[in-house]
């Protein structure tokens, strides 16, 4: 696994984009229209320089699976962060999608502990390299960190495919939240705790 001392961030960026083109969460707060790709990789590059402010980036050796790993309890707002927010909107959400994320980050926000965590933000494999053990390597690796720090990991999920993955892994639900789609809050507790 490559941290954030040497990643390539046009190929997590990349990575992101493509797998999470057609996910329900992705997709419920970017804008829709003919440049919806373009937006996501708008809202992956927001993201990607969020988790170098607060968080690691972390890309596999190989280049195909990466991770976005957020410390909430590290988050400030600085005049850095306002100006990333400011990009977000006018290139992923859209001014009239404001008062929809607004509300959809107010009720996750309700949901989600209020504690020291580990918060995987995303995880992501090329679509051309998945099945093939990339993702599973990366989020033991993960859980790795999580533990070396002692911070219980949390993450939300709209692929209820991907719900027996994380299970395989001890994450448990701890709540859902139904928007135009169904979003779940897993967590999974440090080893030894």
């Amino acid at each position: 696994m490559v941290n954030k001392e040497s990643i390539d961030k046009e190929r997590i960026i990349k990575i992101l984009t493509d797998a999470f083109e057609y996910n329900k969460s992705i997709n419920y707060i970017v804008k829709q229209d003919s440049r919806k790709k373009d937006r996501i990789r708008s809202l992956m590059e927001y993201s990607v320089a969020v988790c170098e402010l607060f968080g690691e980036v972390y890309l596999t050796d190989d280049k195909n699976a990466c991770a976005l790993l957020l410390y909430p309890q590290l988050k400030k707002t600085t005049l850095k962060t306002i100006l990333l927010d400011i990009k977000l909107i006018f290139k992923s959400i859209g001014i009239t999608g404001i008062g929809k994320t607004l509300s959809r980050e107010s009720k996750i926000k309700s949901i989600q502990p209020k504690e020291a965590m580990s918060y995987l933000w995303f995880i992501g494999t090329d679509p051309n390299a998945q099945n093939k053990g990339i993702g599973t390597k990366l989020m033991q690796q993960i859980i790795s960190v999580s533990n070396e720090k002692k911070l219980p990991l949390y993450l939300e999920t709209s692929t209820v495919e991907n719900l027996k993955w994380y299970n395989n892994f001890q994450f448990e639900i701890y709540d859902e939240l139904q928007l135009d789609y169904k979003l779940f809050f897993l967590k999974r507790k440090p080893d030894n705790f």
